[in-house]
């Protein structure tokens, strides 16, 4: 039988919760080691099962990594080879994509197969091989499902216009870019703290990034990379998780180790229903209250209401007084949650691309399955703050994104166990 989440609910939420690093920007700074063929200590690393994946994929093709301490690796990438990893480990994330940018930066050639990661719907990687063919890269694909990218003669650096601001273009594209001759400039890049936190782990190691955390980013390219320390930024997700866990179950909870600036979105939302949000340097706490009112959300790429936290923010509004309207604008599949919630006595719609919520008093608990990633967390959320028992299964998707979930939610005093 599967893992599976059993959570009494009804109990509020109330003590400290300490920030995991950034699962967005470990696993691509994971593969960005290759790049560098060289030594490095990657310090806050979550403990969770899409890093696992990650280190091992890379492992397979050469590299070495021990463990200080469960969050502190040293990750070897000298003995790396320009080999494609197993199928079977790309196909179940869709981060090995960056193997592509970092291998095609070092060795001038790259072989990966097709991606996985949660079932979104479409998620394309055409942006990406287009930045690659700007640089001089030349791209195959096979009838078996890998994607080769080659230049026989280097790359060159270029301008690179990405039609969509994505995350994961923008972090490939850089990759390659770093080790390019000449200068890139990236324009309509991805601002997300994680590309952020990427450039400063490149630069950290040689590279010569500017401009990170704005619409274009501009790329020196050098000889070689080396090794570094480095330390990751706590996950602006799983912080906005505990805060959304706090107000559903009118607790009152201080979600630690954080970046409050990361946070603005999420807290002012928070703020718009009725809920108090009280921020310190580096912490954040939210008091859960009754008769917090509906609102309106549209997801859309940092600054913007992170697609991430929509889910959870609809297992919230289901519980708030007057009807809410949650506009998908980046994976428009991502109301699959939405039947499970009903189940648990949700009132939810899902009309042309959005979700219209009419808040009930009270949610009851229900055998449901999560999804993806964060379909998970929006019913553990529910869950906690539900009458009676709910079951949830599939946590296998939870446990790719949240370190130590069941442990954390007990010691905020959740009625929670894995079996």
């Amino acid at each position: 039988m599967d893992n599976r989440l059993i959570i009494r609910g009804g109990r509020p939420l109330y003590g400290d919760v300490k920030i995991s690093g950034m699962k967005n920007s470990a696993l691509p700074v994971i593969f960005g080691t290759i790049a560098t063929g060289d030594v490095c200590t990657i310090k806050n690393l979550p403990d969770i099962s899409d890093i696992s994946l990650a280190l091992e994929t890379i492992e397979m093709v050469g590299a070495s990594v021990r463990f200080i301490d469960t969050s502190t690796a040293i990750i070897d990438t000298r003995k790396v080879m320009m080999k494609s990893p197993p199928l079977e480990y790309v196909s179940k994330m869709r981060a090995s994509t960056y193997m592509l940018g970092a291998m095609l930066g070092r060795f001038g050639r790259a072989e990966v197969g097709y991606p996985g990661g949660c079932d979104l719907g479409a998620r394309p990687i055409n942006l990406h091989l287009k930045g690659f063919e700007t640089l001089g890269a030349r791209i195959t694909y096979s009838t078996s499902g890998m994607i080769t990218c080659e230049a026989p003669i280097g790359l060159k650096g270029n301008f690179v216009y990405l039609d969509i601001a994505s995350v994961g273009a923008t972090i490939n594209v850089m990759l390659a870019a770093v080790l390019a001759e000449g200068t890139t400039v990236i324009e309509n890049a991805a601002r997300e703290p994680h590309i952020v936190d990427m450039a400063c782990f490149l630069n950290a190691c040689g590279a010569k990034i500017s401009g990170a955390g704005t619409s274009m980013i501009r790329i020196r390219g050098v000889e070689s990379l080396h090794g570094c320390t480095y330390e990751l930024a706590p996950d602006m997700i799983e912080a906005g998780t505990y805060m959304v866990a706090a107000a559903a179950t009118r607790g009152r909870v201080c979600v630690k180790n954080i970046i409050p600036k990361h946070m603005e979105s999420v807290s002012t939302k928070l703020r718009e229903i009725g809920i108090p949000v009280e921020v310190q340097d580096d912490s954040i706490t939210v008091t859960g209250l009754e008769g917090f009112r509906g609102t309106e959300i549209r997801t859309n790429p940092y600054p913007g209401f992170p697609t991430d936290m929509h889910p959870q923010f609809s297992a919230l509004l289901a519980l708030s007084r007057g009807v809410s309207r949650v506009f998908e604008g980046i994976y428009p599949e991502r109301f699959r949650y939405v039947p499970e919630l009903n189940k648990m006595g949700a009132n939810i719609e899902v009309i042309d691309g959005s979700a219209l919520i009419n808040g009930v008093e009270t949610l009851h608990g229900a055998e449901v399955k999560a999804s993806d990633l964060r379909a998970g967390a929006c019913l553990v959320i529910a869950a906690l703050a539900a009458d009676g028992v709910t079951t949830i299964s599939s946590i296998e998707y939870i446990d790719r994104g949240y370190e130590d979930l069941v442990e954390k939610l007990k010691f905020l005093g959740a009625d929670i166990k894995r079996v």
